[in-house]
């Protein structure tokens, strides 16, 4: 992948419409569409079916986190809207990974969440995961994959890292990603697109960034311009 084929939108809106015309502008820019628990709470798995017949493979970033039977029923249930990636928190455990893609099945990659791009240190210690972020995020990252998740979500300050630590098999998905000079909004740990992807990501989501200048397609194409 080069260029915008690596951009994941992120349709983050309580309502289908305005997910549509917005992945619309961007489509010919990005290669990836994410919908997430704010359109799917709004729209169902209707949404990502008509997100899907838009041509780009969809993500359905759920971020499932349950015990073994739900997660394989929940991940079933999730394949069947056609979306092609789902998420599940690797904080799980491998039990629940390995539900997670046995519901999936063959057509869905699993990515499971490493440490969420909000936490940092001092959030991380009040929840009980010892250590610093990067070193949570490998341990996880190691548990997932041998779990056989296809992929990972973490974020640019540890991908270098979890790439390191996993190999070059898995899908890395690395949100929290601000062009040069961008508010870095509730994002702890950020990382411009060019730097996320010459320390390993596969594949950027990005959503504030795309949404707030007033011309999505403008900023993908800067976006992907950057990544080069």
């Amino acid at each position: 992948m080069r260029g915008g084929e690596r951009i994941c939108a992120a349709l983050d809106f309580g309502a289908l419409g305005d997910a549509e015309a917005f992945a619309r502008a961007v489509l010919p820019h990005v290669g990836m569409l994410k919908v997430g628990l704010e359109l799917f709470a709004a729209e169902g798995p209707g949404a990502v079916r008509a997100l899907a017949a838009l041509g780009r493979p969809v993500f359905l970033d759920l971020k499932l986190h349950d015990i073994p039977h739900t997660v394989l029923g929940a991940a079933r249930s999730a394949a069947a809207t056609g979306a092609r990636l789902l998420t599940v928190h690797a904080a799980g455990g491998a039990a629940m990974v390995q539900a997670a893609v046995r519901g999936a099945g063959p057509g869905v990659r699993v990515l499971a969440v490493t440490v969420l791009t909000s936490l940092d240190a001092a959030a991380l210690d009040e929840i009980g995961l010892v250590g610093p972020p990067g070193a949570a995020a490998v341990r996880l990252a190691r548990l997932a994959v041998a779990a056989g998740a296809g992929g990972l979500v973490c974020s640019p300050g540890e991908v270098r890292a979890v790439r390191a630590a996993v190999g070059a098999g898995p899908l890395l998905v690395v949100p929290g990603v601000r062009p040069a000079g961008a508010d870095r909004s509730d994002q702890a740990r950020v990382a411009t697109p060019a730097a996320a992807v010459a320390d390993g990501a596969d594949v950027i989501v990005v959503g504030r960034p795309l949404r707030e200048g007033g011309d999505p397609a403008a900023a993908a194409r800067r976006i992907a311009a950057e990544i080069g």
